[in-house]
């Protein structure tokens, strides 16, 4: 009977990981075709700097205060909320491309863990296009910011972790690509320190983005 029930749980947990390594469909990027008008538009009425520090992803973009984080440095935000990798690359000629920029601070891949999409899927979709990236801006820095940890999805920490360190291990294979860990000056005794985020354990409130403003800065004065 012993021997039953440990071969049903071998099963079980295998079954469990094969599901989790099936590839996950993309959410339609056009969801975001609103907020992307809404940049076109700004872009039509007003310039935009050269050179300059892109900061593009999810809504860990979008929320940061990235001017007047960094006012030193001509920075232009470009982070829609709710944004998977997927979309990033659907809408690169947009929210990338266009900026010609020196360097990118790049945070996506939350919501695609959130989503179950499998860590080899998201590090795909980041290495296609980190590699579109290098392709069209040989001279690009490119910094990617590790998926963040929060009280609201602590579920999916350890698949985040993974895909942090399969990224962190593709960008030491180029000169262009970086790495700078954000996510561990959120931690207090191993778990999210709540007080750095909103009511919703997702997003960070103020002395959250403070607190990845003090690494970040340093690194941009090294990158700019």
């Amino acid at each position: 009977m012993l021997q039953k029930y440990l071969l049903c749980f071998i099963i079980c947990v295998f079954a469990g990981d094969l599901v989790r390594s099936q590839p996950v469909g993309d959410p339609d990027p056009q969801r975001f075709q609103q907020q992307i008008e809404t940049f076109l538009e700004w872009d039509a009425k007003n310039t935009f700097p050269e050179d300059a520090i892109l900061f593009v992803g999810s809504s860990s973009i979008r929320f940061w205060k990235t001017r007047r984080a960094f006012p030193e440095y001509p920075v232009i935000n470009r982070g829609f909320g709710g944004s998977h990798i997927s979309d990033v690359r659907h809408f690169y000629k947009h929210v990338i491309h266009k900026y010609e920029p020196s360097v990118i601070v790049f945070y996506a891949g939350d919501n695609d863990v959130a989503a179950d999409k499998p860590v080899e899927q998201v590090v795909d979709d980041y290495r296609n296009l980190t590699e579109r990236v290098l392709t069209d801006f040989p001279e690009v820095k490119f910094v990617y910011i590790p998926i963040k940890p929060s009280s609201s999805r602590w579920n999916y920490w350890e698949r985040m972790e993974k895909v942090n360190r399969r990224i962190k291990s593709y960008n030491q294979q180029y000169e262009q690509l970086f790495y700078v860990d954000l996510a561990t000056p959120l931690l207090k005794n191993g778990k999210p320190d709540d007080s750095l985020f909103m009511e919703d354990l997702l997003h960070l409130n103020e002395k959250g983005y403070a607190a990845w403003n003090r690494v970040l800065a340093p690194a941009l004065d090294t990158l700019y």
